[in-house]
């Protein structure tokens, strides 16, 4: 039996570097799982849609999907946006979706690789503070997971973690590097706890006009690819069994 499809269900944006980044993450994707067939739908702004890919899948005789949701926390997008987009595909297709992405340690793990990559070291962390930089949302489930995620990066090493939003929550990212600095830190580094440049990530990039490092987006790092494979799996699993396979 063929594996399911995965289709990867990203958000969309005007900007074009985000779905420059996304297509970047699917081709790591493809190239760490050799043979599995990954295709990208969006929800706004960018083509295809997600509903235009399952369309086409279904034209084409698949009947298997694992849909993606290429999300960092469960909010509305996740709970909302997508399981009605899914509800509208053919009826032919048998869809199951995934999990998003974090909490994961890898995510932790691409995090630091993008800090690294901006000019800190492990030598660093135990003198250096840092501001886990998210887009925001009004979900109070997903807000709580970025502060428990900054609370366990915490215990690995840094000076000290202290979350931020874009948007929708407070405190921002620049009163989160002030906070940092009044509390001794030698230095401040502001990692942005997002998947692909954008509105809000620029936003960021700003509130952190007086830190001294800013890394890069997670983008396509190898841990992130490692993540959507897991999730992939997670997913796929019940639906084989419940086809027997």
């Amino acid at each position: 039996m063929r594996r399911p499809v995965l289709l990867v269900v990203a958000h969309g944006s005007r900007d074009p570097r985000h779905a420059a980044t996304v297509h970047d993450l699917v081709r790591r994707v493809r190239a760490q799982r050799p043979g599995l067939r990954v295709e990208t739908g969006f929800l706004d702004f960018n083509v295809p849609s997600v509903g235009a890919v399952l369309e086409s899948l279904d034209a084409e005789g698949v009947r298997d999907v694992v849909a993606l949701p290429l999300l960092l926390t469960r909010a509305f997008h996740a709970k909302a946006d997508i399981p009605a987009v899914l509800s509208e595909a053919p009826p032919r297709l048998r869809i199951r979706q995934a999990d998003v992405l974090g909490p994961s340690p890898l995510l932790l793990a691409a995090l630091e690789r993008r800090l690294y990559e901006a000019g800190l070291t492990p030598a660093d962390k135990s003198s250096t503070g840092v501001v886990l930089a998210s887009a925001g949302s009004s979900d109070p489930e997903a807000i709580a997971v970025i502060a428990d995620v900054a609370r366990e990066w915490r215990h690995t090493g840094w000076c000290a973690v202290r979350p931020a939003f874009a948007s929708a929550s407070l405190p921002r990212t620049e009163d989160a590097v002030r906070e940092l600095r009044e509390l001794g830190c030698a230095r401040v580094a502001v990692a942005p706890y997002v998947l692909a440049p954008g509105r809000l990530p620029d936003r960021i990039a700003r509130g952190a006009s007086e830190a001294d490092v800013l890394a890069d987006v997670l983008g396509p790092a190898p841990e992130v690819a490692h993540v959507l494979l897991d999730r992939y799996d997670a997913a796929r699993t019940p639906l084989l069994t419940a086809l027997g396979a």
